[in-house]
């Protein structure tokens, strides 16, 4: 366990508490069993050390932070790292990528039911399937969901812009204040096109990188590596996936023909359908449906969206559309704590409720005249006027 020690005090102790994730203060970190799942790349190890720094200090006692990839976990399992630790009096453990270890999900119920005192938090994968592990977490397990960041956390990170995250009732009932009181503070269309192509992962903080290139890293670790472990992924199918992922994200999001990519792909509907499943939960792409309560409707989805425009660009073999950026990005920042649904006669159905428009400035409102609670979110405008709103805006949600 002195291994282990050791690389806690040498991270936390050269560990950057510059900049922290908005999710950092929507967590109940008193609660005994965590569990963080995100994409890889977004940033849940950083937030889980600021966390452990900012309570307990480097001190490895009370608290440990512990990597599952680890050669200590070559000769010895969690519950016996659990065990001693407690023994020594220790009384919170952190573990980060805990999807590396077979078997995870009964040694932490185990640690959970045997070790009444004993908190555990960790990070996973997005794949990472509480509910039905092989050891069911999900009534003893608070869990949350990571995304990248937001375009408002950009900002701050970015550029030192700090400004609190709006309601979608704010921005939908109040634009135009909302927008004047992040132009007091910055000018964002400024930075809005380098956030939708470097801003998503907090990637650009590291010094001598390639943005792009290591964006790109992230996709081949969970095609080739998180996929074939957590969503039995044939790996031999891993480059027709590639292949797909390089024809969505130059094409315009369009209506989706199954039969089409399966052949496409020469793979059959059925396997097409898990794999995109599948990597909508890894956060590669989004699957957009136009009716989520109709079961029989949600057997296909009606668009697919890349994740995030920075995928976009990291993967497009062609300029990314603009019209395509926008939407990706509509779809991105809003799902985050919305329910986004493909509309019928206008782009979006937000919560059910709202009707929304994506475009450019001179998009007008002739197709959703007559729609209540209807809105346009308009892209290169610095000010809402009326219910056009500034695209840019909904950035500012998390």
């Amino acid at each position: 366990m002195e291994q282990l020690q050791i690389q806690h005090v040498r991270i936390i102790s050269h560990l950057n508490m510059g900049h922290k994730r908005s999710l950092m203060d929507a967590i109940n970190w008193d609660s005994r069993l965590i569990g963080i799942r995100g994409a890889r790349g977004v940033g849940k190890t950083t937030m889980l050390l600021q966390h452990i720094k900012e309570r307990y200090g480097s001190n490895p006692d009370t608290a440990l932070y512990a990597s599952m990839d680890h050669l200590y976990f070559t000769r010895h399992s969690l519950l016996e790292l659990a065990e001693e630790f407690h023994r020594r009096g220790g009384q919170c453990l952190y573990l980060d990528e805990v999807h590396k270890y077979e078997g995870w999900s009964r040694e932490v119920k185990n640690i959970h039911d045997s070790l009444p005192e004993m908190q555990v938090v960790f990070t996973g994968s997005s794949l990472l399937n509480i509910l039905n592990a092989e050891a069911d977490l999900s009534r003893r397990c608070v869990s949350y969901e990571m995304q990248g960041l937001s375009f408002r956390e950009y900002l701050s990170f970015r550029h030192g812009v700090s400004l609190p995250a709006l309601s979608l009732d704010d921005i939908l009932t109040h634009p135009l204040e909302a927008s004047q009181e992040v132009m007091q503070a910055c000018r964002p269309l400024k930075y809005f096109p380098h956030y939708l192509k470097h801003g998503y992962y907090p990637f650009f903080l590291e010094k001598n990188i390639d943005y792009l290139t290591q964006v790109q890293k992230v996709v081949n670790m969970i095609l080739e590596i998180e996929l074939p472990q957590l969503g039995n992924v044939d790996v031999a199918n891993v480059r027709k996936l590639r292949s797909l992922l390089s024809v969505i994200s130059c094409g315009v999001p369009f209506a989706v023909d199954i039969s089409k990519m399966a052949k496409s792909a020469e793979l059959n509907r059925n396997t097409i359908l898990h794999y995109l499943a599948h990597m909508h939960r890894a956060r590669l792409i989004h699957l957009l449906y136009s009716d989520i309560q109709n079961i029989k409707r949600m057997q296909k989805p009606d668009k697919i969206y890349m994740e995030n425009t920075n995928l976009l660009h990291a993967l497009a073999l062609t300029n990314v559309e603009t019209g395509t950026a926008r939407e990706t990005f509509f779809v991105n920042q809003l799902s985050e704590r919305h329910q986004v649904e493909y509309g019928q006669r206008a782009d979006f159905i937000v919560d059910g409720r709202y009707t929304l428009e994506v475009g450019g400035p001179g998009k007008d409102g002739n197709q959703i005249a007559d729609t209540p609670d209807a809105y346009i979110a308009a892209d290169d405008m610095e000010y809402a006027l009326g219910k056009k709103i500034p695209l840019w805006l909904f950035g500012f949600l998390y």
